[in-house]
């Protein structure tokens, strides 16, 4: 977390929780979701605004963690801003360096470590559970992924996408769960 954040925590402690305004969809994209966006329905049906500024999208993805009860936000000075997920709360992003080694990043940039398992739901997406998380591999990486599975080295196990949050631990919705 930014030093001028957790100073902003100190300063004002109880600054109300945000709900809804923030979205992160399956490819680690950001979306900023206004009144009206909201009221077109869940982030699913309606992302609202993709955030493009390199920095604003830097400074949420430095400040973004979970509470204890799995539902992830971005922590913007005193104010925690709750994220509405597409999938799951980390986006894996797949490359080979120059050598052909696999490296794992999330879509904040976080390096994954090493991928305890992996799983394929229903639709064909694949999981993989690292150190950082369960996270959802983006959909540009899938060849890369493939590699790994034809090689022997990940043994996709079936799951069904909707188990995904009880499993892991982690809220879609902190929106809903907040108003439920």
């Amino acid at each position: 977390m930014d030093e001028m954040v957790k100073a902003a925590l100190a300063k004002w402690p109880h600054v109300p929780h945000c709900y809804g305004w923030l979205g992160l969809d399956a490819r680690g994209d950001w979306y900023m979701r206004d009144d009206r966006i909201q009221a077109a329905g869940p982030f699913q049906q309606s992302k609202g605004s993709r955030i493009q500024h390199d920095k604003l999208r830097e400074f949420i993805e430095r400040n973004y963690e979970a509470d204890a009860q799995g539902c992830w936000y971005f922590q913007n000075g005193p104010q925690r801003v709750y994220v509405e997920l597409e999938a799951t709360p980390l986006v894996w992003r797949l490359r080979r360096d120059e050598a052909g080694a696999l490296h794992i990043h999330a879509h904040t940039g976080q390096a994954a470590g090493p991928v305890a398992a992996c799983w394929l739901d229903e639709a064909g997406h694949l999981y993989l559970q690292t150190a950082q998380g369960v996270g959802l591999v983006h959909s540009q990486d899938m060849a890369q992924a493939a590699d790994e599975v034809e090689a022997g080295r990940w043994d996709p196990q079936p799951v069904e996408s909707a188990t995904l949050p009880a499993r892991f631990g982690f809220v879609r919705s902190p929106q809903a769960a907040a108003h439920a």
